[in-house]
């Protein structure tokens, strides 16, 4: 699903982000990036995104070489992910239904179709009876679920995720890790940035870890977390 090939980011002033970074993520694995502050988790995100473009070097997503991806061609290619983020990015002067809905109504979709691609999403992540509320009147945890039911409403094939728990709890933290499991088990591909080493060796997935912007090592734990998406009532049919 990701492939790196000697990947480097170099910002102007010469500073490298990334730095012949290479390796893959197969499709439906749920795999974090760890590292220290500036070892080049968000930066690796944004090219993945396709928010910024490697200095050198290949990035493939799907088969897609982003390197052909044209201006023009981001917004159908980023359709295809699902982006959540530490700090929600959602719209305060909106209600929590219009948030999680603004990537289909960006894409063209009508607001009463969007309905029926958002309250599934919603009642997904534990919110559908908060649809009306706006963000503000929501726990940090609820944003966060809100920001997360926006990122697969529109069914994506991959996620990625940026530091997503570093602002929550440990209890809200492994609830938010929870409905990143049980995505995966329906299918979907998750590359997850996180400082939290004690939560990523809990759910027992592979690690890749950077250090200045190098590749510093990689596990392949095949633990069985023990979360089933038949428990948590999603439709792998559904999904597809």
């Amino acid at each position: 699903m990701i492939r790196l090939e000697d990947v480097t980011k170099r910002f102007p002033g010469g500073q490298e982000a990334l730095s012949g970074l290479s390796f893959s993520i197969d499709k439906g694995e749920m795999v974090f990036v760890t590292g220290h502050s500036g070892a080049g988790k968000s930066t690796l995100l944004r090219l993945i995104a396709l928010i910024d473009r490697p200095t050198s070097g290949q990035v493939i997503v799907d088969g897609q070489n982003t390197r052909r991806v044209t201006r023009r061609m981001i917004p159908a290619y980023r359709r295809q992910i699902g982006m959540v983020f530490q700090d929600h990015k959602l719209l305060y002067d909106r209600p929590v239904f219009d948030n999680v809905a603004l990537p289909l109504i960006i894409a063209g979709m009508g607001y009463r179709e969007a309905g029926r691609r958002v309250r599934p999403a919603l009642e997904q992540v534990g919110l559908l009876h908060k649809e009306k509320q706006r963000p503000e009147t929501l726990s940090a945890g609820e944003q966060q679920r809100v920001g997360i039911a926006r990122a697969i409403v529109t069914r994506p094939k991959l996620l990625i995720a940026d530091e997503p728990t570093g602002n929550l709890d440990p209890d809200l933290s492994l609830e938010v890790m929870r409905i990143f499991r049980r995505f995966n088990e329906v299918g979907v591909t998750l590359l997850i940035a996180s400082h939290d080493i004690s939560l990523i060796d809990r759910l027992g997935c592979r690690r890749i870890a950077l250090e200045e912007g190098r590749l510093a090592r990689t596990t392949d734990d095949d633990i069985d977390a023990g979360y089933s998406s038949s428990e948590a009532g999603l439709d792998p049919e559904a999904w597809r």
